[in-house]
């Protein structure tokens, strides 16, 4: 489909930043669909990772610096995703249905996935609130671009699709050089997107290349925590498979064999330690939770949250969770930090946040080591009831001054760049504005 053809997305011109099995009711999770072509070349060693640091060391300062917000884009409607190609171009999805790409100052609409629901907003400025708009919390997700791009025309796109006789999330691979973009070339695996409700809710969605270039993604347990617990189903889980779909090994040695931990809620953040432990962050219902991952490991949805429900199970604790503070953060994207523009939050993970309009840091110190002064905004995450591999040092950052965070990610400047989902029927006064939602490049003042 050509791009000038997707008549509600206008090219907006921008400032340059130099950038170069389950239930009854409900389908089945498909096998996936094998393509040669998207594994070539890539290298399955972890160690072999540009970030692979065994000997990291967590920062002891508070994580409170004075960060300064540049906006590149505006009248984004609800962005999910940011993924950068290793050229430096962009590429980020709007929920109701597009993928777009960043390059040289502009923002340029490329597909819609083919299937996917077709969802709504709000418009800017707006004071409607609509807790549901048209497609609910489903819709156009993760996007991850591959590890040899453009050697290997593929972006690996998550999406809620209706074309299936009961509609299903999808990891499908896209070739944007096609003539056809918005066909998918491989579609890798699908799960259910609803169970009993009518609305699309807990679809998860985000995809990553993790440190040894297996392709992980989270996927909610669509509004039924049985599907967390079952072994069998994708749904409620984090899942690790090749760039063709089969599974990676070292999964989990039970169920589903693409799975890699169970028993997760709605999961939508994941990232990396530097010593390639994956950490990923989920919502509630109250608390919501950080887990640090293990494979074949169980996290206890639906059967525990509140502290008392671990007690005598097996259930893998989380390392921070929102019980802590008494609130409620409904996190979402989430990246661990090495860059260079944001000197005070290297070796920090950075979590986007929805209900508390905020970013979110998280320094992870190894048990045994010190962790980070409190400063005026720090929480401790340690309760006895909590896993005591790390000691958590929760600080809050722009509070209330982008919305809604959707995601935040480093870019190839070092600077972090984020996306914000106020046009959801969910924001907090005064979002949304007029401007929202943005794309905003951020650096430490």
């Amino acid at each position: 489909m050509d791009p000038d053809s997707l008549s509600r997305r206008t090219i907006l011109a921008l400032s340059t930043v130099g950038l170069a099995g389950c239930s009854t009711g409900v389908p089945s999770d498909t096998e996936p669909n094998p393509s040669p072509g998207g594994t070539a070349g890539l290298d399955h060693d972890e160690t072999a990772w540009d970030g692979y640091d065994p000997d990291w060391s967590a920062p002891t300062d508070a994580a409170e610096p004075e960060l300064e917000i540049e906006v590149l884009a505006e009248n984004l409607e609800i962005p999910w995703d940011l993924s950068f190609a290793p050229n430096g171009d962009l590429y980020l999805t709007e929920r109701p249905g597009q993928v777009l790409r960043y390059a040289d100052g502009e923002v340029t609409p490329l597909f819609e996935p083919a299937g996917a629901i077709d969802g709504g907003s709000v418009p800017p400025g707006s004071d409607e609130k609509s807790w549901f708009v048209d497609g609910g919390e489903g819709g156009t997700m993760g996007v991850e671009v591959h590890p040899n791009y453009p050697e290997v025309s593929r972006v690996f796109v998550c999406y809620t699709a209706n074309d299936t006789e009961e509609p299903v999330v999808r990891l499908a691979a896209f070739d944007p050089e096609s003539d056809d973009p918005g066909e998918p070339v491989d579609v890798l695996l699908e799960a259910p997107a609803k169970a009993d409700t009518n609305a699309f809710i807990h679809n998860g969605g985000r995809i990553r290349f993790g440190p040894a270039n297996y392709l992980w993604m989270t996927m909610g347990d669509a509004g039924n925590g049985e599907f967390a617990a079952d072994p069998e189903s994708l749904a409620g889980k984090t899942l690790r498979v090749t760039p063709s779909g089969d599974p990676a090994p070292g999964n989990s040695e039970k169920g589903d064999p693409r799975v890699f931990s169970i028993g997760h809620r709605n999961p939508q953040g994941l990232s990396w330690l530097p010593d390639a432990t994956p950490v990923v962050n989920e919502h509630g219902p109250g608390p919501d939770e950080v887990n640090a991952l293990a494979a074949g490991t169980e996290y206890g949805w639906p059967d525990a949250r509140q502290p008392d429900e671990y007690a005598g199970t097996d259930y893998r604790r989380p390392i921070a969770s929102s019980k802590v503070e008494s609130t409620v953060w409904a996190p979402s994207g989430s990246s661990f930090y090495r860059g260079e523009a944001a000197p005070t939050l290297q070796n920090r993970l950075l979590v986007g946040c929805l209900a508390e309009q905020r970013l979110k840091s998280f320094t992870l110190t190894p048990s045994g080591e010190e962790p980070p002064a409190l400063g005026e905004t720090g929480q401790r995450h340690s309760a006895d009831w909590l896993d005591d591999t790390y000691t958590v040092t929760s600080h809050d950052l722009l509070v209330d001054e982008l919305g809604r965070i959707r995601h935040v990610e480093p870019g190839p400047d070092g600077a972090l760049y984020a996306i914000t989902s106020n046009r959801d029927g969910r924001a907090n006064a005064p979002f949304p504005l007029e401007r929202d939602d943005v794309l905003v490049r951020i650096a430490e003042a």
